[in-house]
């Protein structure tokens, strides 16, 4: 040990520790990542060009919509229909008519019009009103379009090109590009528009918390660097290489989650280091000395967040969703990269920049750190009078904020739903089913063995909730039969997401599948919708308690005792709870129509996974304290030592989630808000007041069934002696 150390340590730091902060080997780690930055860095941009935003992509594996949907390419491209449509309430004219049939010659020109290279052209079909109260008053163009490979790429142009055809604005005519292809070209535009605003909103969020935390012109650049132009780009690249070469699948709510969770969780590794850094610079005089000791004690609380994070999202591979399964991985490697740049470049740079990189407040040596007298000092004192009641009053303001809940409404949310505002698309839908009523539903579709046709078709129009009308071969169809198999549709009688069009497939699949030989499969949207409802439940069920045997498993490693891991997450569990009850309630006064169905799952596993980081935090230091000053002292100086740096470390990862809130997809923004929310809670009130409030009241059993329960402390390791202790911290 160095001989400039002001106090002895529990043991001496490792090799590893060694390495990325010595006088020389800083300088290798530098070369190193800079070698690997530059090598993978070009691949990164290319990560939104590897996502796959196709149905099936997302749809649970084993769904029999899911299915469906891989034998109907056989018949015709997955298509994405578009509907150009033109009404006039008071009659459409014939310059209204003209325009119309324009736009349709545009869709069938051969070769395509510009921008318009995905439509198919031979299937483009005008249908006017011609009965009933709407006769004569609008037209709609339906386009077929072909998605291919990157056609969710080139959708908003597609669009954009179809509105050009719809011709010049005329006073009373309404036209829209509406239909599932106008939906997605939307969607893909609203995503198209934040992927590259995403990372500078979230860069310039943590900017500012640093800024304020560090109050230094300097250091914020080094997490920064850091977490932003080493992390997050190793991380792209080597996420693109797994996806185009290892069949790792990335969408686009993976990728944006991904420059969240890494700038959020990596630049709270940071902070961590850096109090502990700051720390140990007042111990020891020497730079690399302190960094290598700041290593070894912060880098086990690092570990085990960083592994509760990545196991928790490696337990989404069990997921039924596709789109969940796919998360999983990609959020895993984004924060074991974040993890390994924060012990190796992060003390790197830091020793070769030296002490004045903390310009103006220098930790200089010897002096006493600033923390043994503020805020987090005094409130831990005042816990400490009694803990039983502020614990106990904590844990019953959680439960309340918890009956928010039964507000929440998780369901499959509509197109309408899942935007912020409303699109012209949306809109478009609106007015196409005031005056195409019996086009404007979904159709399931069907396909089986083509020898048991006419069987099927006859046992479809028996089924309640179908339009016994409305079974027929779709006449964009050039041959029904392929490939010995049939395709029929069947339309519904009741609004595609309903609960009764559920009801009414659940009907159809037991009819078809009766019929011997057919091996008839159902999909289609409500098929599709109801599919996804019944994977969500699924996944809900088998992760949650996964990932909380998992989060148990780990901190009952690192802290080397049974109660305390059980108790940490029982408070993480009240946190999230209160989160989504609030949550809950806010979307209900917004006006949004419930919950995405997957949103709880997403907000659990994130906040317990990412919640539990700041517990980790704070129990690694109480039990480093305990073992030589006793649990409840160890308590006050794990609070006032730690107290600061896990505020501005949850500040940091809620403005990170909390960009996400400001996006104008809906399901983004809820999984934003509740998580933001939930981590407030948890810095603020969980781990600040609920854990130290438990951990004075209950001491050294809370390290059961550890010989740490069972040694002898301090004064007897009384809360009178703990409360009527100096040394409230590190000294």
């Amino acid at each position: 040990m160095s001989g400039n150390a002001l106090t002895n340590a529990d043991s001496e730091p490792g090799v590893f520790a060694r390495v990325v902060s010595g006088r020389r080997s800083k300088w290798a780690v530098f070369a190193a990542w800079l070698v690997v930055i530059i090598a993978l860095g070009s691949f990164a941009t290319k990560l939104n060009g590897a996502q796959k935003n196709d149905t099936t992509s997302w749809l649970p594996k084993s769904a029999e919509s899911t299915k469906e949907l891989k034998i109907e390419g056989d018949f015709h491209p997955n298509w994405y229909p578009a509907i150009l449509l033109y009404a006039r309430s008071t009659g459409l004219t014939d310059a209204d008519k003209a325009q119309a049939q324009h736009a349709a010659a545009i869709m069938e020109q051969d070769p395509p019009a510009k921008n318009l290279d995905l439509v198919v052209h031979n299937a483009v079909q005008t249908i006017p009103v011609t009965t009933g109260p709407n006769a004569g008053k609008a037209i709609q163009i339906i386009v077929p379009v072909n998605p291919g490979s990157d056609g969710w790429n080139k959708f908003p142009d597609t669009v954009t090109a179809m509105k050009a055809a719809l011709g010049p604005p005329t006073a009373g005519l309404q036209t829209y590009v509406t239909g599932p292809m106008g939906e997605a070209g939307d969607e893909a535009d609203a995503f198209k528009k934040i992927n590259g605003s995403l990372t500078y909103f979230t860069a310039f969020a943590v900017i500012i918390i640093l800024l304020i935390a560090y109050r230094s012109p300097i250091l914020w650049l080094l997490p920064l660097i850091t977490v932003g132009g080493a992390a997050l780009t190793v991380a792209e690249s080597v996420i693109y290489l797994l996806a185009k070469h290892a069949g790792l699948t990335v969408n686009g709510q993976a990728a944006f989650i991904l420059i969240v969770l890494v700038f959020g969780a990596g630049t709270d590794y940071a902070l961590l280091l850096i109090a502990r850094y700051r720390e140990e610079l007042r111990r020891y005089e020497d730079r690399h000395e302190a960094m290598a000791h700041a290593v070894h004690r912060a880098g086990p609380a690092l570990v085990a967040s960083s592994a509760t994070v990545a196991v928790s999202m490696l337990i989404l591979l069990v997921a039924e969703m596709n789109s969940t399964k796919g998360m999983g991985p990609v959020l895993a490697i984004g924060v074991i990269i974040a993890l390994c740049a924060m012990l190796t470049l992060m003390p790197a740079l830091l020793v070769i920049f030296g002490r004045w990189v903390f310009w103006p407040v220098r930790p200089t040596f010897g002096s006493d750190e600033p923390t043994q007298h503020g805020v987090w000092a005094r409130m831990g004192k005042r816990i400490a009078v009694r803990p039983r009641a502020v614990w106990v009053g904590t844990a019953v303001v959680l439960v309340a904020l918890a009956g928010g809940i039964t507000e929440l409404n998780a369901h499959q949310q509509t197109v309408a739903e899942q935007f912020v505002t409303k699109p012209a698309s949306v809109t478009g839908a609106e007015v196409q089913a005031q005056y195409f009523p019996d086009n404007s539903g979904q159709p399931l579709a069907v396909i089986g063995d083509a020898g048991q046709l006419d069987a099927v078709v006859a046992k479809l129009k028996t089924v309640p909730g179908v339009d016994p009308n409305g079974v027929d071969v779709p006449k964009t169809l050039k041959n029904p039969i392929v490939n010995g198999h049939f395709y029929v549709e069947a339309a519904l009688t009741d609004a595609p997401d309903s609960k009764a069009a559920q009801n009414t497939v659940d009907r159809v699949r037991a009819a078809v599948h009766s019929i011997p030989g057919a091996d008839a499969v159902v999909g289609g949207g409500p098929a599709v919708t109801l599919d996804i409802a019944r994977a969500s439940s699924h996944d809900s069920k088998l992760i949650i308690p996964l990932i909380l045997l998992a989060v148990f498993i780990i901190l009952g490693l690192l802290l080397r005792a049974f109660l305390a891991p059980l108790l940490l997450i029982l408070t993480v569990i009240l946190s999230f709870g209160a989160s989504l009850g609030i949550s809950a309630l806010v979307f209900k006064g917004l006006g949004w129509h419930g919950v995405d169905i997957g949103m709880p799952l997403f907000g659990f596993v994130f906040l317990v996974a990412l919640g539990i980081d700041y517990n980790i935090f704070l129990m690694t230091r109480i039990r480093e304290e305990s073992v030589r000053r006793g649990t409840r002292r160890g308590a006050l100086i794990g609070l006032s030592a730690t107290g600061g740096v896990i505020t501005w470390a949850g500040l940091v990862l809620a403005a990170t989630f909390g960009v996400l809130a400001t996006l104008p997809i809906v399901p983004f923004a809820e999984i934003g808000f509740a998580v933001a929310l939930g981590v407030l809670l948890d810095t603020m009130i969980v781990r600040s007041v609920l854990v130290t409030a438990l951990t004075l009241d209950i001491g050294k059993v809370m390290w059961w069934p550890s010989r740490l329960s069972r040694s002898d402390e301090p004064d007897g390791g009384t809360l009178a002696a703990a409360r009527s202790s100096d040394d409230s911290v590190l000294v």
